[in-house]
């Protein structure tokens, strides 16, 4: 299969109808979104990228341990990441009680994942309930209280702040930062650390030195995850800086170059290409590093 399914994808790609599973390196499966150009997952492995990117980089193995776990899911998309975070939590702690929420703008996209049934790798426990999620946007039971929230999560993600809600582990999974600038922007970053409780941690798989200094700028520690299938790791962050994997002096370089100058939406209201033409700008006049002077300096010093 082509790299073009890789992630963060910015190359399209043939169009392919609309939510026909197409197959990744594991054995699972995704979907690929027309109106962005890419898939909802890598190509090394929709699976595996929400077991390594996003469960394991939130330490949902050890915080199972706790009769209560908060998760919240932001681009819910065809629910792998909680499928995964549930297994994971359930099979650690089979009596945990896990209060979620997720943020998703097209509610077909959980319902074609179960008609599908692209969910069928994780337990029944799992599937039904994200069944009835995918169905009625809302489900409680003894061991799982769930709301998906539909619209912008510019707008949803204030409505989550509102009620109070404090996450133990934050799944930040929208589209590449190019394609999906207003949900990687400080301001929006800095409502969903909000939501973050002192001790619980936020994963995504980009690496960006736009969205570190970003989720910086929004007051949080970062650090670096584990490559999964390729070069780039992902990002952890959390409140303090204990068990983050550092970054390397590479990465914290990389943050000092105009690669690094966050995407900004003031109102939460812009569109993408007004966000992505407000940093172009404040990157031609920014007095840090040209991105590609770093790029030379290390290619010099890895040969």
């Amino acid at each position: 299969m082509s790299d073009s399914i890789d992630r963060p994808g910015i190359d399209r790609v043939p169009i392919i109808r609309p939510f026909a599973p197409q197959p990744t390196a594991d054995g699972s499966r995704t979907f690929y979104s027309e109106e962005f150009g890419e898939f909802f997952h890598s190509h090394h492995g929709a699976k595996q990228e929400a077991e390594s990117k996003f469960v394991r980089s939130t330490f949902l193995h050890e915080q199972a341990r706790k009769p209560v776990i908060h998760l919240l899911d932001i681009c819910y998309g065809l629910g792998y990441n909680t499928a995964a975070a549930l297994e994971t939590i359930w099979r650690e702690n089979p009596y945990c009680q896990v209060v979620w929420m997720g943020l998703e703008s097209d509610a077909t996209v959980a319902s074609a994942a179960i008609t599908h049934h692209l969910l069928d790798d994780w337990s029944n426990d799992v599937q039904w309930r994200l069944a009835e999620i995918a169905r009625h946007q809302e489900f409680e039971d003894t061991y799982f209280r769930g709301k998906l929230w539909l619209g912008d999560a510019r707008d949803t993600i204030l409505k989550v702040r509102e009620s109070g809600f404090g996450a133990d582990a934050i799944f930040l999974d929208p589209f590449s930062p190019p394609n999906c600038p207003q949900l990687w922007t400080v301001e929006f970053l800095r409502y969903v650390a909000d939501c973050l409780k002192p001790t619980g941690y936020l994963a995504t798989y980009s690496c960006a030195a736009s969205v570190r200094s970003a989720l910086l700028e929004a007051g949080l520690k970062i650090g670096s995850t584990s490559p999964m299938g390729r070069k780039t790791p992902g990002t952890v962050a959390s409140w303090s800086d204990r068990k983050l994997p550092p970054l390397s002096q590479r990465e914290w370089e990389h943050l000092q170059t105009r690669a690094a100058v966050p995407y900004r939406d003031p109102t939460l209201s812009d569109v993408p290409e007004t966000i992505r033409n407000r940093r172009h700008g404040e990157q031609e006049t920014s007095d840090r590093e040209p991105t590609t002077q770093w790029k030379k300096r290390w290619k010099s010093s890895n040969s």
